[in-house]
């Protein structure tokens, strides 16, 4: 299992925003807060100098790139990221098998202990090797 697959849609849009705001990367992290206990924060990485050592960086296979800091990786193990458009708007979906329950909001979320706990181990035994 990978730390986190893109979908089609989810590189497209990746690529198109990247290009539009002449931008190296997206970035996908957590941080704690929010209703459920942690909250998914989306930036833009303006530089390849701004990923840092033990992130995460996967190709969109464009211009673009998609990058998960190295304190989210066992919250993100197994995740998909999407990107759907609907009637009321248009947004990034993560789809994420760690999580316990999430708000009506889709920004927070929290976890099930046991899995993440799993994942660390994983992610550890990754910078081992």
């Amino acid at each position: 299992m990978s730390i986190c697959t893109l979908t089609d849609a989810a590189k497209h849009q990746i690529n198109k925003l990247c290009e539009e705001n002449s931008c190296y990367a997206i970035s996908l992290n957590l941080k704690g807060g929010g209703c459920a206990g942690f909250e998914y924060v989306w930036e833009m990485v303006k530089d390849p100098s701004e990923v840092e050592s033990g992130d995460t960086v996967i190709d969109a296979e464009g211009v673009g790139k998609f990058v998960i800091g190295k304190q989210s990786l066992m919250f993100m193990f197994g995740t998909e990221v999407d990107y759907v458009k609907s009637i009321i708007g248009s947004s990034f979906e993560v789809k994420n098998p760690n999580a316990k329950s999430s708000c009506g909001c889709g920004v927070s979320i929290n976890f099930d202990e046991t899995k993440i706990d799993t994942n660390a181990e994983i992610v550890e035994l990754s910078y081992r090797a």
